[in-house]
This record gives C-alpha cells, sequence and structure tokens, in this order.
C-alpha cells in the first residue's frame, strides 16, 4: 500500500512540475500573455497612427487649403500679394 502511495505521489509531483516549469506550462503562458498583450498595444497605436495619416492624405487630395498650409509652413511660401513679416523672438 506503501508503494502505490509512493508512486501516486510521485506522479502527481510530476505534473505538478510539468503544469508549473513545462513546456507549454503557467509561467511560459503568462510571459505569451504579456507579450500579446504588448502586440496588441503596438497594433492599437499603429491603428491610430494610420488613420490620422489617412485623412491627412484624403485631406490633401481634397482640399486646397491643406496644400497651402504645408507650402507655408514648410516651404516658407506666400501667395501673391501677400506681405511677409518675420517676427523674431
Amino acid at each position: 500500500m506503501k508503494v502505490i502511495l509512493a508512486v501516486v505521489v510521485l506522479l502527481i509531483g510530476l505534473l505538478q512540475y510539468r503544469l508549473w516549469y513545462g513546456d507549454g506550462g503557467i509561467e511560459q503562458t503568462k510571459t505569451f500573455q504579456q507579450e500579446l498583450n504588448d502586440l496588441k498595444k503596438q497594433v492599437e497605436e499603429k491603428h491610430f497612427r494610420n488613420k490620422a495619416l489617412y485623412a491627412e492624405v484624403e485631406d490633401l487630395r481634397k482640399g486646397q487649403e491643406a496644400i497651402e498650409e504645408r507650402a507655408r509652413n514648410e516651404l516658407g511660401m506666400i501667395k501673391e500679394g501677400e506681405t511677409f513679416f518675420q517676427v523674431l523672438e
């Protein structure tokens, strides 16, 4: 009877070890879950960035105002008949 009890305890111990530390165990599952959460967060950030870029592209395609704004800010261009003032701080 003691031999059977020892074998059962040994099997339970081995199964517990595999559950906690073996391949696909709880520790590895927690690590994978954390990596998955990080990747989901990155995807969400990229999604919002892509939406903003898409909106900017659509605005550039359809509206003349966005093109003028970019030309003024990035290239320093002015319209004909406008007066340019440079403020030094």
